[in-house]
């Protein structure tokens, strides 16, 4: 894989490896913060040969549930509680997790959301005028996509299931709370942006093409990263190593393109696929983390193109604005 060709950036920290080894195989991260322990945030990772793990903000693992092959994580918080979604391959559907008083994983069972190979996965709490429900959202390897509220009374079940085609490989999507935005990135294509609230996704927006100087396929993991009143979307260029940047609160604003370098005694991110964002306080943080997948992780600062094992890095905020002269 190519290193990176955006603005220079530095990681903070990085995790320990996932347990599969010579595989592609981590492949998503989110970032969960309670507001009951909030010194003592934790990162969850997919193996997607193998399963959920929860890391310490250090880096260091914390548990793991070895449920079987999971590719993408999201979650979503309403009423104080947090939701755990990941897309299971096997099953093709959502299996969902909670998070104890230690903030270890607790099986909360599976809903069935057939598509092709279950790849992408991203869920919110979306207002839809008279509630707000949890929404969950399967994108199929071959780009089939499953949108379906969950009904979380008396256990979880599907309900209102939605389905449209994106048109190729597609797996990364991210959905914003606040407009109903859903965005889905086509590997090849590039990244489109659907309303999750929509009857029917007949309509929608080629948000950012691919290949382009932005985006070079595959295009891979999305996040969003709310700051304040600012909401930014931040996109994985796999092609060039790199994170595509638009802030996107109102009418679109193209920010610029990160990478992430060797220093700090952590090698580079190469090939990079998930990531996930959070604003606000994240430990030792002040201002929140952007976690991604590296596709190679190498010891130190030594570079290399062979994949022995995989993590996840963790970029400071602040040194990404800096970069990229966010104000």
């Amino acid at each position: 894989m190519a290193f990176g060709t955006g603005t220079p950036v530095l990681a903070a920290a990085e995790t320990i490896a996932v347990g599969t080894g010579s595989a592609d195989a981590a492949d998503d991260p989110e970032i969960y913060v309670s507001r009951y322990q909030p010194d003592t945030p934790v990162i969850l990772g997919t193996d997607k040969k193998a399963g959920l793990y929860v890391y310490n903000i250090d880096g260091s693992v914390r548990d793991f549930a070895p449920t079987g092959p999971l590719n993408n994580v999201d979650l979503l918080e309403m009423d104080g509680q947090v939701l755990i979604g990941t897309s299971d391959r096997v099953k093709n559907g959502v299996a969902l997790f909670g998070l104890d008083k230690d903030l270890k994983l607790r099986n909360l069972g599976f809903v069935s959301l057939p598509t092709s190979e279950a790849y992408g996965f991203c869920m919110a709490a979306v207002n839809f005028g008279d509630k707000t429900s949890p929404v969950v959202v399967v994108v199929g390897q071959r780009g089939d996509v499953a949108v379906a509220r969950l009904n979380d009374v008396g256990g979880y079940s599907i309900i209102d299931t939605q389905r449209f085609e994106v048109g190729s490989q597609s797996e990364g999507c991210v959905i914003d709370a606040k407009t109903g935005a859903l965005y889905i990135g086509e590997e090849a294509k590039g990244i489109w942006r659907y309303d999750v609230r929509a009857a029917s996704n007949a309509t929608r927006i080629h948000f950012a093409p691919a290949p382009s100087d932005i985006l070079k396929p595959d295009v891979e993991g999305l996040t969003l990263m709310h700051e304040g009143d600012k909401t930014y979307l931040i996109a994985s260029s796999q092609g060039d190593s790199a994170f595509a940047v638009w802030q996107v609160d109102a009418d679109p604003v193209y920010k610029g393109r990160f990478s992430v370098m060797a220093g700090n005694g952590i090698d580079a991110v190469t090939g990079t696929d998930g990531v996930a964002a959070r604003g606000g306080p994240v430990g030792p943080y002040p201002n929140g983390i952007v976690v991604m997948q590296d596709d190679v992780d190498s010891d130190g600062e030594a570079a290399s193109t062979t994949r022995v094992k995989q993590n996840f890095k963790i970029v400071d905020w602040n040194n990404v604005k800096a970069a990229l002269n966010i104000q």
